[in-house]
């Protein structure tokens, strides 16, 4: 009864969305808060991003969300795959910030040159690079960049990733393996 009762008004709350009630889109996240942490979770797996936490990449992707008009969300795995694009710019944002921060800590006189890049620097360019990559993908074909996106950046299942972006288990785990092929080869 519960379950029938929040999926009645989570889709209450996604129609006052696209009519234009921001606060629905408060209610949308309070719903879905422990999935939004799991998607962060996801998107900081392996990074080291001294800047952003859990909590802090949800509730920076909210704000972005908010700031933007005109969002037609259609259900919730859309919104889902929505909330782990935004979250993969916030992240990239970061990493770009970090790395300008590096180079800049380099350029000063009284920071050796090695405590200057290290790790942390190769992380930020490791995820930069990443993200170029699955652009260049989504130049060819928009649907393998999200689904790079849902996978590598938001650490979903194929499960979660099909769901995400409307495609049977099968096609997510096919598109996967060339995703992947492209994203070797850009890499190197």
């Amino acid at each position: 009864m519960d379950a029938d009762r929040d999926r009645t008004s989570f889709t209450s709350d996604l129609v006052a969305l696209r009519g234009g009630d921001s606060a629905a889109l408060g209610r949308i996240v309070t719903v879905l808060y422990d999935e939004l942490k799991r998607l962060a979770r996801g998107q900081l797996h392996g990074h080291r991003a001294e800047t952003l936490d859990t909590t802090g990449l949800v509730h920076e992707a909210f704000l972005r969300l908010v700031d933007q008009t005109g969002v037609a969300v259609e259900d919730r795995a859309h919104f889902l795959s929505l909330c782990a694009r935004v979250m993969r710019q916030v992240t990239i944002d970061a990493a770009r910030a970090r790395l300008a921060e590096k180079r800049g800590a380099a350029l000063r006189a009284d920071v050796p040159v090695e405590e200057a890049g290290g790790p942390i620097q190769s992380q930020a360019e490791w995820l930069i690079d990443l993200h170029r990559a699955a652009e260049r993908i989504g130049e060819v074909d928009e649907r393998l960049e999200r689904l790079v996106e849902c996978r590598l950046f938001a650490g979903m299942t194929h499960e979660e990733a099909a769901l995400a972006l409307g495609m049977s288990l099968r096609s997510a785990e096919r598109e996967w393996a060339r995703a992947r092929a492209w994203l070797r080869a850009e890499l190197g």
